[in-house]
């Protein structure tokens, strides 16, 4: 599904994805299209950042995923590595007073131990300034993998088969999930990911199990808020089965 849309469909509580995960992707191409480099792109993805945040506020979307730095994303050249971690440290200075004046929490999800002591700070920092914020949850993935993300819940739920706080026939998905990143959050209903690729890159793998997927061709810098509202109005236009048929969906609907 691209970000085509061809009518706006009014959206209801129930058309509403509680919550929305992002793989913001473009940068470096948008760069290149407007002949800058790769770390202008970065800072220009930051502005889609605000117009999708205060987007998702104001729609009464609950929880936003960005995924901001994947663990594979070390790979990329060491200048361009630098300058994100300079332009993340900056935004966390910079932005995080304006969330908490919305009324956001900022929950920071991912390995931080690959990161300085100096931005470690300031992530505890933001979290903390802005825990009891009620608005809406802003999860910034950082340094984060799906596979890490399952390593590291299978790892404590292994502890505690070992300490004898659980048995084996007591591990479930339920139990599995609870020891994720963010398994007190919702599932996320929709995942977008921008610039014509259509992967998950090992991004939330456990959580997009029922996900609906929404691929926009627009660069992440140009993803701002109409591109928001399109991919709000193409998932108020899906219909989620969860393995049911159409007749089984009508029916409780018909009860409701």
């Amino acid at each position: 599904m691209t970000g085509t849309v061809s009518a706006e469909i009014p959206m209801s509580a129930e058309s509403r994805p509680r919550h929305v995960a992002i793989i913001m992707d473009g940068n470096n191409r948008w760069a290149k299209e407007h002949r800058l480099t790769g770390v202008a792109g970065h800072k220009a993805g930051v502005d889609a950042v605000k117009a999708v945040v205060e987007t998702c506020g104001r729609e009464g979307v609950e929880v936003l995923t960005l995924f901001a730095f994947s663990s594979e994303n070390w790979r990329r050249p060491k200048d361009e590595v630098s300058a994100l971690m300079k332009l993340f440290l900056f935004a966390l200075e910079r932005e995080v007073k304006k969330l908490h004046r919305n009324n956001i929490r900022l929950r920071i999800i991912g390995d931080r131990s690959a990161f300085s002591a100096a931005l470690q700070k300031h992530m505890h920092e933001a979290e903390e300034l802005t825990r009891h914020n009620t608005r809406m949850t802003l999860v910034i993935a950082a340094n984060y993998g799906g596979h890490w993300d399952i390593a590291e819940a299978s790892r404590k739920v292994a502890v505690k088969v070992r300490a004898g706080e659980l048995e084996p026939s007591d591990i479930t998905d339920d139990l599995i999930q609870q020891h994720l990143s963010i398994g007190d959050l919702p599932m996320p209903d929709l995942m977008i990911r921008t610039a014509g690729e259509q992967r998950i890159s090992n991004f939330m793998l456990w959580h997009l199990a029922y996900t609906e997927l929404y691929f926009s061709p627009v660069f992440w810098p140009d993803f701002k808020a109409d591109e928001m509202r399109k991919a709000l109005q193409a998932y108020a236009g899906r219909q989620r089965r969860f393995g049911q048929t159409d007749d089984q969906i009508a029916a409780k609907a018909s009860q409701q």
